[in-house]
């Protein structure tokens, strides 16, 4: 079978494995990224299409709906303008050790993330992610030290029930009305 149709078809049997914790597993069994370290959690279902251009160091967590965007594929349309031969541009992407990244981000390639470092939910990194930082935004950047961030969350640490949390909630809108 071709390496391109094999590609394909792992793709497709990861999108179908609806548990996370499965579709996790089979990502490590087959080898499908260059490089997964320990402790590492990749949650989204679908696979970048060059998985072989991605390293993820240990401790990192990829959440839903993430993006990995090694590639572009502009060169179709330059090279129907007439003024040249245009290749299709490539580029890695790693993960360095303790990354967060937070759902429906976009990671663009030529991209180093962390250590320590936190990607927050929405974002869209363009370029590195300094360690021990958290980013944000479009496109992402420092909003605070992974530090800080950990420091804060030891601050409120501590399970809550549905009812506290609707509680919670409804205080706080209320206050933000007056």
């Amino acid at each position: 079978m071709k390496e391109y149709t094999k590609n394909q078809l792992q793709r497709l049997r990861i999108a179908l494995i609806i548990n996370s914790d499965k579709r996790n597993k089979y990502i490590i069994k087959h080898n499908i990224f260059k490089e997964i370290g320990n402790n590492f959690f990749f949650q989204p279902r679908f696979i970048p299409s060059d998985p072989k251009l991605i390293k993820f160091h240990n401790n990192v967590i990829v959440t839903s709906n993430v993006t990995f965007v090694n590639h572009d594929i502009f060169h179709l349309g330059l090279n129907k303008l007439g003024k040249g031969n245009f290749y299709y541009q490539a580029g890695c992407i790693e993960v360095m050790d303790n990354v967060f990244i937070g759902c429906n981000s976009t990671i663009l390639n030529n991209v180093r993330i962390g250590p320590n470092a936190i990607i927050a939910a929405g974002s869209v990194v363009t370029k590195d992610v300094p360690p021990n930082s958290v980013v944000a935004g479009v496109p992402a950047r420092v909003i605070a030290t992974f530090d800080d961030y950990i420091n804060k969350r030891k601050e409120n640490n501590r399970l809550y029930s549905i009812d506290e949390l609707w509680k919670i909630f409804e205080q706080n809108k209320n206050n933000e009305i007056k």
